[in-house]
């Protein structure tokens, strides 16, 4: 994971953590709250890591009030 900065290798460590419990669904400011990180940063580094990552897939749902995103372990 050196390819990735620290604030992508917190919020993949998370995704990863979570989708293994079953979580699939997430938001950008739930992310950024829980590693006390801002949505925006969030909200801007997923569709990379999107594109970079090959063990998890990272996925734009939907868009309400803020992006919902699909992950799953690959």
């Amino acid at each position: 994971m050196t390819d990735y900065s620290t604030e992508e290798q917190q919020i993949l460590s998370y995704l990863r953590e979570s989708a293994a419990r079953g979580e699939q669904y997430f938001r950008s400011k739930n992310i950024a709250k829980a590693l006390d990180l801002s949505a925006k940063q969030v909200g801007v580094r997923l569709p990379h890591l999107a594109e970079k990552t090959e063990d998890i897939d990272i996925e734009k749902w939907g868009r309400a009030r803020s992006t919902t995103w699909k992950v799953t372990l690959s």
